[in-house]
């Protein structure tokens, strides 16, 4: 079910804190997480190669990971360094070690061949660090949801004038537009413009203008790693904006979410909302993302009821609607690249379509 081989969000940056221990499930792997003498990030497994007791339960001395069963202490890429009242240490006492890097305040890990481990392959997300742009990072937990649930959710933003009628959605008028659709050899690309409706609920605090506005969303998922990537915006209705004139009144977003899965039925979801106007004023950030807050939670529950139905009728197939194109081609292509990462034949997909 797993992509092993590309790069995963394990957290935040600001997650792993000096002489602290996070313990986080990721693709169903348990891992301890924690930061080296230098600052970088190391990622182990959760247990003890010696009687398998979690790492997570023990403690960090000068940066080295102390297992509070026998004592015996591992340094940051997991080799036994130390056991009490024993000189000569195995090389089979070892805990796996991950590649691990940390970029625009993520940080990233390779779960899969650490040969195939190259940075170059980790998505951009230089909005979450980039003093042109403000945000407040955010987290959720689904503890009773597949990230396929959640891709599928993110993937068709027709949704959004029913799930989030009162908050992004901005009405009806929302769940009405025909999306445009690209596919890539990376993910899908969507194209959703709309003009002269209401402006959304969660933007209405900080525009500058009054009456309809003109919206567009043009987000990239890319497949290898679960990264939805968006820029949104509204402006005053008919002003130019949904052919790239952009007005001093118009209102420029900037979207990243990640999901990592924990299991196979849990998915870890990191999200931002950037902005670029008004960025001596703290406020909006934190509007921002408490409306996302109250958004997010609104797909939670639906989301998470579906996966109960679905696990509770699980030969039921899905029924089809035009605007299923872009999760479909989702799912057609990360079945693609899971049957070229275990070597079985991969079958061609269609590439566009509305």
């Amino acid at each position: 079910m797993f992509l092993k081989n590309c790069w995963y969000v394990a957290g935040w940056s600001h997650e792993i804190v000096e002489n602290a221990l996070l313990a986080r499930r990721i693709l169903g792997e348990p891992l301890v997480i924690f930061r080296l003498e230098n600052g970088t990030v190391t990622a182990l497994v959760d247990r003890c190669p010696h009687r398998l007791a979690p790492l997570s339960k023990g403690r960090l001395e000068n940066h080295h990971l102390r297992c509070m069963y026998h004592g015996l202490l591992f340094d940051g890429t997991g080799r036994c360094i130390e056991i009490p009242a024993q000189d000569r240490i195995g090389t089979y006492l070892k805990a796996r070690s991950f590649p691990v890097i940390e970029r625009d305040k993520y940080v990233w890990i390779w779960m899969g061949d650490a040969a195939l481990a190259d940075p170059s392959k980790i998505p951009d997300a230089h909005w979450q660090d980039d003093p042109g742009w403000r945000y407040k990072p955010g987290y959720i937990h689904y503890p009773g949801a597949s990230f396929q649930l959640v891709m599928d959710n993110l993937l068709d933003l027709s949704h959004l004038g029913f799930v989030h009628e009162n908050t992004l959605g901005g009405g009806r008028a929302s769940g009405e537009v025909r999306a445009n659709v690209e596919t890539f050899d990376w993910g899908v690309r969507v194209a959703r413009k709309y003009g002269n409706v209401p402006v959304p609920a969660f933007v209405k605090a900080f525009i500058a203008f009054d009456g309809l506005c003109d919206r567009w969303q043009i987000y990239d998922w890319r497949i290898a790693g679960n990264m939805f990537v968006m820029s949104s915006g509204v402006a005053p209705a008919g002003t130019g904006a949904l052919e790239g004139h952009i007005v001093p009144e118009t209102c420029v977003l900037q979207s990243v979410q990640s999901l990592t899965s924990e299991t196979e039925r849990s998915t870890h979801y990191f999200y931002m909302q950037a902005h670029n106007f008004r960025l001596d004023d703290p406020t909006i950030a934190e509007e921002l993302h408490r409306q996302l807050g109250i958004a997010f939670a609104e797909d939670k529950a639906i989301i998470e009821a579906q996966q109960k139905v679905i696990d509770e009728f699980p030969n039921e197939p899905f029924g089809g609607i035009a605007a299923d194109f872009a999760a479909n081609q989702g799912r057609a292509l990360l079945q693609r690249m899971l049957d070229a990462e275990r070597g079985a034949p991969v079958q061609a997909i269609e590439r566009t379509g509305a």
